[in-house]
């Protein structure tokens, strides 16, 4: 682990990197894996909210007619303009197969202010839904409002809600749209009732760096977008990329994020000199991955690095990549803000056994187990109940070994079969189904190694939900109520904010 890199100008956040690979490779090994833990923390006093840009996109298509569902979409805007502090430029669009500006009504952004604050709310109100569903043109268009809004400085959030599928669109065109959007600017999206699709709403927010979550109750919304739009305003980066700098005959295979949320990042991956990359980056070459916004907080990253074993050299220490954390300053530049060397040893030894740490293995059935939650969700929306009834059963195992924190989501939706295997509820709603497979990606911290001396080893959370660690001895967290595993450290491991001295419980 590296201590972070001073740099003076970047906005108020020290982040530390910790590297746990697979170090001792085998004579005839060709990859390395690492697991790379990125934590924020503040650089001194509390850490101000960077400037925001926020779009709200509105649902108003004709299924949002019924069970009183567009008046609890005007509350839940409302809910969202009233959250916002003065000074954050708003734009709102209301999505059908158009995508029409609501406010302001010319289109364009708003400063939030008094005034603003209640003309957006007059305009929200007098929507009624009509229509059906193109959910690319309403990301096309929240693109087009943040290009026309500052570059450099801004947290660029998005909100979008739906209650159906994309069913007036071909899944080119959303790709299409989305591939413009990517890196330009966050989205949130939110699956309002049972009627959505888990995969479909996963991909936009996979690949706009946002968070999917289920709301299935429509009632719910009002206090969610009250939520989401605190959580933005904890913000202070806004925008932060790793890099990842190869030696000559390393190249990357994949990088994926793995907590809070598992997403593959390997397609986001630009040259670092901002050139395009038409394919995989050629051996050596540096990277940068956009991560999106950060708060105080840790993340975790999967790289995996392919290279030739006769290229290197036996029983030595061979740098194989540098990871670096950079953060947007307030000019638009990027600046490093922590470094930590992935070094590996290939041995010459022809039986020697590769040693995978407990981390790697850890994140391996992670994916295992989403792969098993979303198979169990398309099975049973395809009518193959005895198909998501194995696949339930398998993941209700993977989670307990682990002692993963989807768990208690899964037993919700299961009973115990007479041959003692678990199978899904009888009464299980489509909701519920879209939501297992929704949260399939979520994951749960689980520390390993050493804590650094700064006693950075302490997770947050995305501006997704995600799911805290089981509740062990140590410190009570004044600000979340999570109890962390180590009375010792200084940070929560739930939601990375400072202890205030109190004592372990």
């Amino acid at each position: 682990m590296t201590a972070p890199v001073n740099g003076g100008a970047a906005p108020g956040l020290d982040f530390t990197i910790e590297i746990d690979a697979t170090r001792d490779l085998g004579a005839d090994v060709f990859r390395a894996e690492a697991l790379i833990t990125v934590t924020a923390h503040p650089a001194g006093a509390a850490a101000p909210a960077a400037a925001a840009v926020e779009v709200l996109i509105m649902d108003r298509s004709r299924s949002m007619m019924g069970a009183n569902k567009i008046h609890e979409a005007h509350r839940a805007a409302c809910a969202a303009i009233d959250a916002l502090p003065d000074g954050v430029l708003l734009g709102i669009i209301a999505g059908n197969r158009t995508a029409e500006p609501v406010f302001p009504a010319a289109g364009g952004l708003a400063v939030i202010d008094a005034g603003t604050r209640a003309a957006a709310k007059r305009q929200v109100m007098s929507l009624r839904p009509e229509g059906g569903t193109e959910i690319g043109r309403w990301l096309a268009a929240a693109g087009e409002l943040f290009a026309a809004a500052p570059a450099a400085g801004f947290v660029r959030h998005a909100v979008l809600y739906t209650d159906g599928k994309n069913e007036h669109e071909t899944p080119a065109a959303l790709d299409a749209a989305l591939s413009a959007c990517a890196d330009r600017f966050v989205c949130d999206v939110r699956g309002v009732g049972g009627d959505w699709h888990h995969a479909e709403l996963r991909h936009i927010a996979e690949m706009l760096h946002g968070d999917a979550t289920a709301v299935l109750r429509i009632a719910d919304l009002a206090e969610d977008f009250t939520q989401l739009m605190h959580r933005v305003q904890r913000l202070v980066v806004p925008r932060a990329y790793l890099r990842i700098q190869p030696r000559g005959s390393f190249r990357i295979s994949a990088i994926a994020q793995t907590y809070p949320v598992r997403v593959d990042l390997t397609r986001h991956q630009r040259p670092a000199d901002g050139a395009a990359l038409d394919s995989a980056a050629p051996d050596g070459m540096a990277v940068d991955v956009p991560l999106g916004p950060w708060e105080q907080q840790t993340r975790r990253y999967q790289l995996s690095l392919q290279f030739d074993p006769a290229a290197l050299p036996v029983e030595d220490d061979v740098r194989a990549a540098r990871v670096e954390l950079l953060a947007e300053i307030a000019d638009g530049t990027r600046e490093r803000r922590a470094s930590a060397a992935l070094v590996v040893r290939r041995h010459a030894t022809p039986d020697f056994r590769t040693v995978v740490p407990e981390s790697l293995t850890r994140v391996e059935k992670e994916r295992e187990l989403s792969l098993a939650m979303q198979a169990c969700a398309d099975a049973w929306l395809n009518g193959r109940a005895a198909d998501a009834d194995d696949e339930l059963d398998l993941a209700i195992r993977l989670a307990r070994e682990v002692r993963d924190g989807r768990l208690p989501l899964l037993e919700g939706v299961a009973v115990t079969g007479p041959d003692g295997h678990a199978r899904l509820r009888p009464d299980v709603t489509p909701g519920e189904m879209q939501r297992l497979g929704l949260d399939s990606t979520k994951t749960a911290f689980a520390g390993t190694g050493t804590v650094g001396e700064n006693g950075t080893r302490a997770p947050g959370h995305s501006l997704g939900r995600s799911l805290a660690p089981p509740a062990v001895a140590g410190r009570a967290c004044s600000r979340c109520g999570a109890t962390t595993r180590a009375a010792h450290l200084r940070f929560c491991e739930a939601c990375g904010a400072p202890f205030d001295g109190g004592v372990p419980s």
